[in-house]
């Protein structure tokens, strides 16, 4: 399977998985278990990096009553604006039932007991998980590759995904990998903005597949932003639906909460620059479960001899875009296809609205996708690469990667993704432009985007290191373009979308999905049929 030369890492496989956590730690082992050769490749370390690693989750894991699945898909349909597919929860809920199965019986994951001795499977702790997942994979024999960001797709002359290059950043050399089939499971994007275990999500996987010609969905369901303490990146949300908040004076916040209510934070936050809050609500067994069930949400307070329980804390608002929005890469088909052939998405990286409609699923219904989606992309991948035989790897193939690789005229100084990154901020993390939004300022902040794309699209580039972060800088500006292209676009208020302008969803004829895409031109149009919990995965329009 390799082969080095001094200045570059080749290696050729069936299947490639770009990303290393929970999707892309299920899609290999996956696709290892259908047969395939598999070569993972994360930009950080897998099975310590990202969002799930560095917490504990939920999961949206209901035993297979009938009963109880019927009221865990009715929950989500009104909140996510009557766009997510039963066809698809329900597959879901059976695929979560399953792998959930595989992590207590292969993995032996330590899950808590209840009185009758009977295990809880709801939750994860995240380090734990994700170790495990690292050794599954590496037992199915799953080829790691640390500390390696893919930055650029290999395109054949048909437009068939073969491959990915990218850079090993501890080597500091390139890679490139030779594959019958690439899953995309990148993650999703967060703009840098420190919240925990986001700062490897930054839309990479986006523009990779929007450079093969693949389109998004969703993208203006990306305005999530989670509750922290003004003191720590630590956004466990979930717990703050035990809270009271408060103004600086010591009065209540009328309507601020955890699940509704984040908007009346963001425009406290805005007028008096300062929100309180205390976790009130909590009962002494639910403390004693709180921090039994995440106990890194409690080390900074502990650490600053602050009682959250009793005591009143400052908090903040901090962006986790398409992390916990729903919007990502555009699914075409029941295996996670992208509608390019050879490549897949899993996790973050795709779009969720399947599931979720347009409204965050959290960390629990994002957990349930990340293993199901991964699973499916694994074995469509491995199915892929299985059809087209042993010359797989003589396909000729050229990398398609473009903004922040190959710039089209002058080149910046050194560093020049920095002044990228702080643009691409300035427009999508302030409260007043993404969470609060309004087509008045939308528009301009568009416009902006726009002018920031079009000057690293002509100059922005570098080696090595320099190569990986200006690629960053461009993934995150396309990304936030094609966010405000689609929230321009939707001029309605649904799910988490809310337009300040357009305050009520009352248009029958927005009740259809968004598909958004372009790369030096974007755009956003509706799906031809509206969503309907009658279509089945089989079902997705091409």
């Amino acid at each position: 399977m390799k082969e080095t030369t001094r200045e570059e890492l080749r290696l050729t496989a069936d299947v490639l998985v770009a990303g290393g956590g929970p999707a892309g730690a299920w899609a290999a082992v996956k696709a290892a278990e259908a047969g395939a050769s598999v070569v993972l490749a994360d930009k950080g370390y897998c099975g310590s990096s990202g969002a799930t690693a560095a917490a504990g989750t939920g999961v949206w894991y209901v035993p297979p009553r009938e009963d109880l699945r019927e009221e865990a898909m009715a929950a989500r349909e009104g909140l996510g604006g009557h766009l997510a597919d039963r066809g698809w929860m329900a597959r879901v809920l059976d695929q979560t039932w399953e792998n959930m199965h595989e992590v207590a019986a292969i993995s032996r994951y330590p899950f808590p007991v209840d009185a009758s001795g009977e295990q809880v499977r709801r939750g994860l702790q995240g380090p734990e998980y994700m170790r495990r997942m690292r050794v599954r994979a590496k037992r199915a024999g799953v080829l790691v590759l640390d500390h390696s960001p893919v930055l650029e797709l290999l395109v054949t002359g048909d437009g068939t995904v073969a491959g990915a290059a990218g850079h090993r950043r501890q080597e500091g050399r390139p890679f490139r990998v030779r594959a019958g089939a690439v899953v995309l499971a990148t993650g999703g994007c967060a703009f840098l903005s420190r919240a925990l275990g986001c700062d490897v999500d930054t839309g990479d996987g986006y523009l990779m597949a929007a450079e093969a010609g693949a389109a998004m969905s969703g993208m203006e369901f990306s305005n999530a932003y989670a509750i922290a303490p003004a003191f720590t990146s630590v956004t466990k949300t979930a717990y703050y639906s035990f809270a009271t908040f408060y103004h600086a004076d010591g009065t209540v916040l009328e309507g601020a909460g955890s699940r509704r209510g984040r908007s009346v934070i963001g425009r406290t936050l805005l007028a008096e620059g300062t929100v309180l809050c205390r976790l009130d609500r909590a009962g002494e067994e639910q403390r004693r479960a709180m921090r039994l069930g995440q106990p890194n949400f409690f080390l900074p307070f502990d650490r600053l001899g602050i009682d959250p329980f009793t005591e009143m804390f400052p908090v903040t608002l901090l962006a986790e875009g398409t992390v916990r929005g729903t919007g990502g890469i555009r699914l075409t088909g029941a295996d996670c296809a992208t509608g390019v052939p050879g490549l897949y998405a899993a996790g973050d990286a795709a779009t969720r609205e399947l599931i979720c409609g347009g409204f965050t699923g959290g960390g629990s219904h994002n957990a349930a996708w990340a293993m199901s989606s991964g699973t499916w992309a694994g074995r469509g991948a491995a199915a892929f690469a299985r059809s087209l035989g042993a010359a797989a790897h003589a396909r000729p193939a050229r990398p398609v990667g473009g903004a922040g690789l190959r710039p089209t005229g002058r080149t910046w100084a050194p560093g020049g993704h920095r002044e990228v990154v702080a643009a691409v901020q300035a427009e999508v993390l302030p409260y007043d432009k993404n969470q609060l939004r309004d087509g008045a300022v939308l528009a301009p902040a568009l416009d902006s985007l726009h002018g920031t794309w079009r000057r690293l699209r002509e100059a922005l580039s570098g080696a090595g290191g320099e190569a990986v972060r200006a690629r960053e800088a461009a993934a995150m500006a396309a990304t936030a373009r094609w966010m405000y292209t689609a929230a321009l676009a939707r001029q309605e208020t649904r799910g988490m979308h809310k337009r300040l302008d357009h305050p009520r969803q009352v248009d029958p004829a927005w009740r259809r999905r968004l598909v958004t895409g372009g790369l030096d031109e974007t755009w956003s149009v509706p799906e031809p049929g509206p969503a309907t919990s009658a279509r089945t995965p089989l079902e997705v329009t091409a």
